[in-house]
């Protein structure tokens, strides 16, 4: 490219960014519109990171006032949908700003390389009986709270919802057959500090329209706080297991050094192992009962998920991991007994990095709750290395939406159960299922090992009315109050299952 070339093309880049940055987060009156491609949007996050940051309007208290019953009760026309009637695989709802969404987002759409903001429009809802007259008016230009995406995914003539962008940067997503659970974002910051968490904000959406009979969809999001800027791009394909690839690249305003890359946030409330603590009728309430790690060097590790008294953060070192994710394993309407909440029918997250991500831990936050109605798990990337102000960083991942198991190579853990030793009242008994493919060799050698403590008795032998391979060992906590715990099964020295990672709390 010459050198008057390469400059043109640098210009024209600038007036792209300059008229994107004049229509973000704009008041108008008419339908802004102005070239738009990934390039783009990264040269707008790199401009705006240079400024402080300018957090968005909120919406008029006629909006941000109104309670959960008439939130819900507010529904996107679906005679609406965008694309709805033309001949293609994915249709866009947009949804109604207010309640807790009070944070306004703008959404544009972009065919053959330009980009139209979606004007509020109040004929686009329906409010219900709840709401005398609809909370706000064309005129003052809300913006939107979120999206949701359908395709045909279970039926080939009906489009089901399975991708919805709402609240912040969460997101979440369902493959075929499933309901909804956990979420997704697109960054932690952070999380679980005493200084106390910052939460970054999607300001912006592109949505390219997609080709007729497509078996994708592209969505761009810009992503603000007061600590960084964000250029995200997700390529988003359902079906068996909904895929996404995610490039994000990020432009800090200041240095960061509590981060999580690739977040996921989940509700874990009780399950068999300390179903005592609950007056529940179900046998376990949890949208993800596990996390699941397959570290750089090729072991692959599964940590039960807890609810415990007091927040909990643990750290797994590793290098360049190939996969995490928080799983949800316990797949039988018996393992739940909810006919409405569908546990079993909720899906598992895994998260797997493009690239290399260098030194870091995979780090998991287990907060206390006695609800179902707030996530309490969270599990994302700790780089070792902090995101320099100023300085231009990537990533790039894909996040699995799915059901059946990632990988049965090895023995997995199908159940954990603890509780107050026969022996001695001061010790705990812990017994740990596993199940193969194929069933257990003669040779399976049985190590536990503990932070602290002693380890008693460890020993395993096959069920004989289940087929499982099950481990027993006795916990002697001694002094300690929190003692980390591992058990690993081996056949001629290599890897029979997977290692299970299990914290004790006094």
């Amino acid at each position: 490219m010459s050198r008057a070339a390469a400059a043109g093309r640098s210009g024209a880049l600038g007036v792209a960014v300059a008229l994107l940055a004049a229509t973000s987060l704009a008041q108008a009156q008419e339908r802004p519109a102005s070239p738009f491609n990934r390039t783009i949007l990264v040269a707008l996050a790199e401009e705006l990171s240079k400024q402080e940051y300018v957090p968005p309007a909120p919406v008029p208290e006629s909006a941000s006032k109104l309670n959960y019953d008439q939130y819900r009760a507010i529904r996107f026309q679906r005679g609406a949908s965008i694309w709805a009637h033309q001949n293609r695989t994915f249709t866009l709802d947009l949804f109604h700003p207010g309640f807790i969404f009070d944070t306004p987002v703008n959404i544009n759409l972009v065919i053959a390389g330009i980009g139209r903001r979606v004007l509020f429009k109040n004929d686009l809802f329906e409010y219900g009986t709840q709401i005398e007259a609809p909370p706000l008016r064309d005129e003052d230009e809300a913006g939107y709270s979120g999206f949701r995406v359908r395709a045909p995914i279970n039926k080939p003539d009906y489009s089901d919802e399975f991708l919805v962008f709402q609240g912040a940067t969460y997101f979440r997503a369902v493959a075929r057959d499933q309901v909804y659970g956990l979420s997704a974002r697109g960054l932690a910051i952070r999380t679980a500090r005493p200084e106390g968490e910052e939460f970054p904000v999607f300001t912006d959406f592109w949505i390219e329209r997609p080709a007729e009979r497509a078996t994708e969809i592209v969505i761009h999001a810009l992503l603000q706080s007061p600590s960084v800027v964000g250029a995200y791009t997700f390529t988003v394909a359902p079906g068996e297991e909904t895929d996404m690839d995610v490039v994000a690249t990020l432009f800090p305003r200041r240095p960061i050094t509590n981060f999580g890359l690739a977040p996921l946030t989940s509700m874990f409330l009780f399950d068999p192992s300390v179903r005592g603590r609950f007056d529940d009728f179900r046998t376990a309430v949890h949208d993800s009962d596990g996390l699941e790690i397959l570290t750089g060097r090729g072991e692959r590790v599964w940590r039960p998920l807890a609810n415990p008294r007091s927040l909990q953060v643990s750290a797994f070192l590793d290098h360049d991991p190939r996969g995490f994710g928080l799983i949800q394993r316990k797949r039988r309407f018996d393992d739940y007994q909810d006919a409405y909440a569908h546990f079993e029918r909720r899906p598992s997250l895994w998260v797997e990095p493009h690239g290399d991500w260098g030194e870091g831990h995979v780090e998991l936050v287990e907060i206390p709750t006695d609800r179902e109605i707030h996530d309490n798990i969270v599990a994302y990337w700790q780089s070792a290395t902090p995101l320099p102000a100023g300085q231009r960083s990537e990533f790039a991942y894909r996040l699995r939406w799915l059901g059946e198991p990632l990988d049965n190579s090895l023995a997995r853990v199908v159940a954990t159960r603890s509780g107050a030793s026969a022996a001695n009242p001061d010790q705990r008994e812990f017994v740990v299922d596993f199940r193969g493919a194929s069933p257990p060799p003669s040779d399976v050698d049985v190590s536990v090992t503990s932070s602290g403590g002693k380890i008693l008795s460890p020993r395993g032998a096959v069920v004989p009315e289940t087929g499982v391979y099950r481990v027993g060992f006795e916990l002697a906590p001694e002094r300690e109050n929190v003692v980390e715990l591992r058990l690993v099964l081996t056949s001629q020295n290599q890897p029979w299952g997977e290692t299970w990672l299990y914290r004790w709390t006094r």
